[in-house]
């Protein structure tokens, strides 16, 4: 079965495309082969969230950036499975801590079975990562050990909050660089290290993915805000629902005035009062403030992506960060 669609981007050179689109598809099998177990209850309750589907980003970072290697190196494929694996299983805990009632548009493991089932899942797709990447050799494992150590305590730090004395914008910045950016930094490191790219060149991937990766999130902040659910294909203002401080919130409640709508992001904004939120919100200056940020991170990847030897998958990486930017509106 080959992967679903990762992003709509487009990728000009004819040959990069055919090596992408095999690449997706030997990782989406070996991923789902790599869950099944003699439990026909834990590798249903495995594959939950791989049938789901997915954009499947990291596995797309993991294939572009061994473009800069040997792309056919054997390693390449397991270690995007490691990648996806990590993200799965942190997903199955993301949605227990989140009370989460729906994933990927079907009931999440917790609301199908219950939150034990969901951890324990979470921590199978754990153990299977390890069990591929014991055969990556050493530098590998303490890669993802320490890109792990980030996601866990990007997790806590967003669960705590901020200090008394903690600016909220750069708390939830760094944040996001943990629970988000790094595994998508260590997605270009192992794309690079497995295929033999030089150092330099592997260090260029993992800063500019780390980069497009906070972009990304920071692009769903907006959407969150900005878009019609016919556009996102998610219900506009479930961060405010949810009382999520995200970026534009956050710089909206920073400028220090006692307006209707600071006194509506004080909290969970009640279902009725949703519409009336964003509108508000849609017309302050946060919006603005939020994007140039985002494109602050985008310019950060693209001037690492600059300093990459001239071959297609430059291209398509730059026409990623574009693609960031140009999705959230």
């Amino acid at each position: 079965m080959s992967a679903p669609p990762v992003v709509d981007l487009p990728i000009e050179d004819e040959r990069l495309a055919q090596d992408v689109a095999n690449g997706l598809a030997a990782v989406e099998k070996l991923l789902r082969s790599s869950v099944e177990s003699e439990d026909a209850f834990v590798t249903e309750a495995s594959k939950h969230l791989i049938e789901a589907g997915g954009k499947r980003f990291r596995t797309l970072m993991v294939l572009l950036a061994a473009q800069f290697g040997d792309p056919s190196a054997p390693g390449v494929v397991p270690g995007a499975v490691v990648i996806e694996l990590t993200h799965l299983g942190s997903l199955y805990h993301d949605d227990v801590m989140d009370e989460a009632p729906v994933r990927r548009g079907s009931p999440s493991a917790n609301a199908r079975w219950d939150n034990t089932v969901a951890i324990l899942t979470g921590d199978y797709l754990f153990a299977q990562a390890s069990d591929i990447l014991a055969d990556l050799g050493p530098e590998l494992i303490r890669i993802q050990a320490q890109t792990f150590s980030r996601l866990v305590q990007g997790q806590i730090r967003e669960t705590i909050g901020p200090r008394d004395d903690e600016d909220p914008v750069g708390h939830y910045l760094s944040v996001l660089a943990d629970k988000t950016g790094s595994l998508i930094a260590a997605s270009g490191r192992f794309g690079a290290l497995l295929s033999g790219a030089p150092a330099d060149v592997e260090e260029r991937l993992s800063r500019a993915c780390e980069a497009i990766g906070v972009a990304w999130q920071l692009g769903d902040d907006l959407l969150d805000v900005a878009s019609s659910g016919a556009e996102s294909g998610k219900t506009p203002g479930t961060d405010l629902r949810e009382g999520v401080r995200t970026l534009p919130v956050l710089y909206a409640l920073a400028s220090g005035d006692t307006s209707r709508l600071t006194s509506l992001l004080s909290g969970p904004v009640a279902e009725e009062e949703v519409e009336e939120a964003l509108t508000l919100l849609r017309a302050h200056p946060g919006m603005a403030r939020a994007r140039a940020e985002l494109e602050s991170w985008v310019d950060q990847a693209r001037a690492d992506i600059f300093g990459l030897p001239d071959i297609p998958a430059k291209n398509a990486f730059l026409a990623l960060c574009d693609y960031v930017v140009e999705r959230s509106g």
